[in-house]
């Protein structure tokens, strides 16, 4: 599921979201206050921001017109505020939605939803298939040659990423920023969870079949010859 930041600087609202979030299996982080939040979405970019404007250091719209400076994500403002020309001022600086406190937490799951299908546009096919590996992204299960491969949740996440995108060179850093959600990292990780991915469909580095390393660049899945 997709990375949700909450900007909440009220503990108890802010532990309220963050657990029916986590409920509806939302991956969640969280902060309370403007600084915090640029720092998150420029060091850990979630996929959709949930922002209060009422923060300690920093007014709310304030804080969006920032974000919008460093990044597109997804943000959905969480005000007391109803004030229709308020809310017209916060779509215009960057806004993609909008909940007026207080709300469900089912309202907030469907607002999520509908903003990340927004800025994902169409989906992608929801089975890939290349040469006898066949990764059904919809029930998570992979097969090879008809066997069923007994994948971590990252070592499917990996090996979907690279099949979505066949022939082509994905640098780490895109890995580690798509797969990891994270920003930075050691290259090693990449590394190790590539050697037992190999193993597990029969090939090592040195005698590949269809995860090829482009030394210095990244790593791409092919059909095998």
């Amino acid at each position: 599921m997709a990375v949700v930041l909450v900007v909440e600087d009220d503990p108890v609202v802010r532990a309220a979201m963050i657990r029916d979030l986590t409920a509806r299996d939302w991956v969640v982080r969280s902060v309370g206050t403007a600084l915090a939040s640029l720092r998150e979405v420029a060091e850990h970019p979630p996929e959709v921001i949930i922002l209060d404007l009422g923060l300690p250091d920093l007014d709310g719209g304030e804080t969006l017109k920032m974000i919008r400076g460093v990044s597109n994500v997804p943000t959905i403002v969480a005000t007391a505020r109803d004030d229709e020309g308020e809310i017209v001022r916060l779509l215009r600086a960057g806004a993609d939605d909008y909940i007026v406190k207080p709300f469900s937490s089912e309202h907030l799951n469907a607002r999520i939803e509908a903003v990340l299908r927004r800025a994902r546009g169409p989906q992608p096919a929801q089975l890939l298939e290349i040469a006898g590996l066949r990764i059904d992204l919809g029930s998570r299960v992979s097969t090879l040659d008809g066997a069923e491969l007994e994948l971590t949740r990252r070592e499917f996440d990996l090996l979907a990423y690279l099949a979505a995108r066949p022939g082509r060179v994905v640098p780490r850093r895109e890995l580690l920023a798509q797969v990891w959600r994270q920003s930075y990292g050691d290259d090693q990780t990449i590394d190790v969870h590539l050697s037992w991915l190999r193993r597990k469909l029969g090939e090592s580095a040195a005698e590949p079949r269809f995860l090829h390393t482009v030394r210095g660049v990244g790593v791409k899945l092919v059909e095998p010859e």
